[in-house]
C-alpha cells in the first residue's frame, strides 16, 4: 500500500488528486476508488494504483487515522 496526502477532492464532481508520499507524484482519484470512504483536502490516506486511460488512478483509498 502506498500512502499520501489528499491535495484536493471535489465532492460535487467526484474526483481529486492525492500526492504520493514517496514520489511526490499527483495521482488522480475518482469517487469510485473510495469504497465509501469520504476524503477531504489534507487527509492522510493509503491507496493502491491502477493504470487508467490518462495515467495512474488511486483505488482502495482509505483514511489513515
Amino acid at each position: 500500500m502506498q500512502t499520501g496526502t489528499v491535495k484536493f477532492f471535489n465532492e460535487s464532481k467526484g474526483f481529486g488528486f492525492i500526492v504520493d508520499d514517496e514520489t511526490a507524484q499527483e495521482i488522480f482519484v475518482h469517487v469510485t476508488g473510495l469504497g465509501g470512504t469520504q476524503i477531504r483536502q489534507d487527509d492522510k490516506v493509503s491507496f493502491e494504483t491502477i493504470e487508467g486511460k490518462q495515467g495512474l488512478n488511486a483505488v482502495n483509498v482509505k483514511k489513515i487515522r
